[in-house]
């Protein structure tokens, strides 16, 4: 079996598939990718048995039908490395793909397409379309908060919540929350109005997702059922597991914003160069700091076991009683770079409590975080 394809299309469907496939696998044929050819389009699928990506490119003949699997780091390591514009000659004989391409010949192993596991079928019970950079926008802006290897498995992923045509990300790691919002889905399928539907997408998900996902305004659709996700791209296919849990109860974190007794008013980039320079001698472990508010004036303070200080007086708009409160200040500077507007708004209620940060009249992004004892 034989067929020919331009490195220039064949590099970039390999570069969306190649972040799933782990390296190290207890199965080996995991560390492969799939290539099915069908009827003149050429198929390549990756998968770790919780995200599988397809992507498709079409072929000149379209008399060959043929599957195999074949090692996708090393020929991802190939073409990643020959010049534009050359066209790679593949040739199957028994368990073995040749490449050869100009001067250059390849011989690599492969496995039979029989063994490739495929994700269950999924029958999708609600879906939407949204604007790629839409989606990013949601994604990045609440992601940094997810937990990492958490016991509460629940935390290990983003929420997605669906009222109505918007669709709002939360993520938390018990210390932090991060909550984004947007309102223009459409194609709204199966999606009652005035009910809210919430899925978790694991950690890993979000990454690759985040990581195919690009800032066009090019539409795609989302189908869910009741234990998957599927994102269709314009020739890529993208479809993870979700987690099975219950998320917790996110609004009753969030402080309403009316019963905030203490408003700060400061200016994103200088207090967030401010924390991040304190930062520096701040303890890796906790990145404690100490905000003294004063009337129109933020003083910061880190200190370390080495009896090593930093200190930043910053101007902000505040009028109230004196007060003191811990924060981890490497959770300020998280939010503060996913704020998008010029000026922040910081609330609290009282020395004790979290504190919720957001854009100066943006209520579609907030971020809370925990106070820590000094």
């Amino acid at each position: 079996m034989k067929f020919s394809i331009a490195i220039d299309e064949l590099l970039p469907a390999l570069q969306s598939v190649i972040g799933v496939v782990e390296k190290r696998q207890t199965l080996a044929i995991l560390s492969n990718i799939l290539v099915n050819i069908k009827d003149g389009t050429l198929t390549i699928t990756g998968t770790d048995l919780e995200v599988e990506i397809t992507t498709s490119i079409l072929i000149e003949d379209d008399s060959i039908e043929f599957d195999f699997t074949v090692p996708a780091k090393k020929l991802f390591d190939i073409c990643k490395n020959l010049d534009a514009g050359s066209l790679l000659k593949f040739e199957v004989i028994e368990n073995k793909l040749i490449l050869k391409v100009k001067k250059s010949r390849f011989t690599l192993l492969t496995l039979s397409a029989e063994n490739f596991p495929n994700l269950d079928p999924m029958s999708s019970t609600s879906e939407f379309s949204i604007a790629q950079n839409s989606l990013k926008q949601l994604i990045d802006a609440t992601q940094f908060s997810m937990a990492n290897q958490d016991v509460r498995y629940y935390l290990n992923g983003l929420l997605f919540e669906i009222y109505n045509n918007e669709l709002r990300t939360i993520a938390t790691d018990g210390h932090r929350l991060a909550f984004s919002a947007i309102d223009n889905l459409s194609n709204l399928i199966n999606i009652p109005k005035d009910t809210t539907q919430q899925l978790i997408v694991p950690r890993k998900a979000i990454t690759e997702m985040n990581r195919i996902l690009n800032d066009s305004s090019d539409s795609i659709h989302i189908s869910i059922s009741a234990s998957h996700l599927n994102i269709v791209f314009e020739k890529l296919s993208f479809t993870t597991k979700l987690i099975d849990g219950r998320f917790p109860d996110y609004q009753r974190v969030i402080p309403a914003v009316e019963l905030c007794t203490k408003n700060i008013i400061a200016d994103r980039q200088a207090l967030k160069q401010s924390l991040a320079r304190i930062a520096v001698l701040s303890t890796e472990k906790y990145k404690a700091a100490r905000l003294e508010f004063r009337e129109n004036l933020l003083i910061a303070i880190v200190h370390n076991p080495e009896q090593e200080e930093a200190e930043e007086q910053i101007l902000i708009e505040y009028k109230g009683d004196e007060f003191t409160v811990g924060f981890n200040v490497g959770y300020l500077v998280d939010a503060l770079n996913a704020v998008k507007e010029d000026q922040v708004a910081l609330c609290l209620t009282d020395a004790n409590s979290s504190c919720l940060i957001s854009g100066l009249n943006n209520d579609n992004i907030k971020y809370v975080v925990m106070p820590m004892r000094l």
